[in-house]
């Protein structure tokens, strides 16, 4: 990473602090990653954005914002990034995977909550994320308590504005959460200063969907048996996707592809290895914990059925409209199909794995839950009956981001693979 001491002390992050996160960070991704064997060279593109994840992108955003443009943070899939980009501001995934920002998170919020939600309250009351401190507005959602309550605390450091989400699916909580669009609409213009047209909102849409397709493109080559490319770097792919430049994601994505579809028609690929999809919490950077396990031992993740993976890229948003708030219909029904555990009832979910599971040949499913994400953890009960049902292997992992745990999961993980 290239010198931005000036721009990181400028946007007021703490650099004595920062400097050890600096440190810790290429460790484990040179160790969890660049000793991956026969990697495709798409792949390079990543490595870049990863080796610059606190600079290139950080300066980027400082430039677009001295120009008087915006930058949103998010942390869930339900915000809509159609809005967001059609106001011609920026959408940022904001990082929440870091073992290092729990113990600042655990002075605000109790030790016995979602490691992911310690760690952005951590990140955000420390000063060491320059994401954050490059925001000019966070949105929150009310997919679980945990958040709710975070955005209360968290509005006293930012500006906050939360979007209710329903908890159910009927055709008047599609219409609850148009509504929920439309107040966005407008917060967002108030931010801009921009007017948004049914032209800058279809825009906003296309680009989406081309992220969509081009994520769908990638996942759809790990149907081939094997699969060209690792779990690992396709995990990493999908969480670099909610913060890079989308133009350029979406390109660098679709070279990638291309080589991948010339990798499986070579047919120079070969291993027997046990094809596992992974289900449950998103995976927020740098948290490649669950899969680093997996394909040390003798399997590949084939597929993730969470927010970092399938609920980011299935569904497109139509682009039929003539009206915004036709438009904003459009964008509501695509976000009210992800599976979400904070919806009740999510049959949906169990069916999505059930048809993944032989869309991609695979041999069992691993269920992955962060500690005291409660949502997930009762869902599990429900899930793994379907699937017992369809004949499926399942097996249940719950862990925070430590590494305390990791000789105990790879001891059951591998007997689940022998198991199978």
């Amino acid at each position: 990473m290239g010198n931005y001491a000036e721009l990181w002390k400028r946007l007021g992050v703490d650099l004595k602090r920062h400097d050890k996160l600096c440190e810790v960070l290429p460790e484990i991704y040179s160790s969890v990653y660049l000793n991956q064997e026969d990697r495709p060279e798409g792949m390079n593109y990543f490595n870049m954005v990863i080796s610059e994840i606190h600079g290139l992108r950080i300066e980027e955003l400082d430039k677009e914002r001295a120009k008087g443009r915006k930058v949103v943070g998010t942390f869930c899939v339900f915000v809509p990034d159609e809005v967001i980009l059609a106001l011609d501001a920026i959408s940022i995934g904001l990082c929440a995977g870091s073992e290092f920002w729990v113990q600042s998170g655990e002075t605000v919020m109790p030790k016995n909550m979602c490691p992911l939600i310690k760690a952005f309250m951590g990140a955000a009351t420390d000063a060491t994320c320059p994401y954050y401190l490059s925001t000019d507005l966070i949105v929150g959602e009310t997919t679980c308590d945990g958040k709710k309550k975070a955005w209360e605390i968290m509005k006293d450091k930012k500006d906050i504005y939360v979007m209710d989400l329903p908890q159910m699916k009927r055709e008047k909580d599609i219409l609850h959460w148009k509504e929920e669009i439309l107040a966005f609409i407008d917060r967002m213009e108030k931010l801009t200063g921009n007017k948004l047209t049914v032209e800058k909102l279809k825009a906003g849409i296309k680009l989406c969907n081309e992220k969509r397709r081009a994520l769908k493109r990638l996942n759809d080559l790990r149907k081939n048996k094997p699969s060209p490319i690792s779990g690992l770097d396709c995990l990493l792919i999908t969480q670099i996707a909610f913060y890079d430049d989308p133009k350029r994601f979406i390109e660098n994505t679709n070279k990638l592809c291309d080589e991948l579809e010339e990798r499986v028609k070579s047919g120079k690929i070969k291993n027997n290895k046990k094809r596992i999809l992974v289900t449950g919490t998103p995976m927020a950077v740098p948290n490649w914990k669950l899969h680093s396990l997996i394909e040390s031992l003798d399997a590949e993740v084939v597929l993730e059925e969470s927010c970092t993976g399938s609920r980011y890229f299935e569904n497109e948003v139509s682009e039929e409209g003539d009206t915004i708030e036709e438009l904003a219909y459009n964008i509501a029904k695509r976000y009210m199909k992800i599976n979400c555990a904070c919806f009740t009832p999510n049959e949906g979910r169990a069916e999505d794995i059930v048809r993944y599971s032989k869309e991609y040949k695979v041999d069992g499913v691993i269920d992955y839950c962060l500690s005291f994400c409660h949502t997930y953890a009762v869902e599990h009960r429900s899930l793994k009956k379907v699937l017992e049902e369809n004949n499926i292997p399942i097996l249940r992992i719950e862990t925070d981001y430590s590494n305390e745990d990791a000789g105990q999961l790879t001891t059951r993980i591998e007997a689940f693979l022998e198991m199978i």
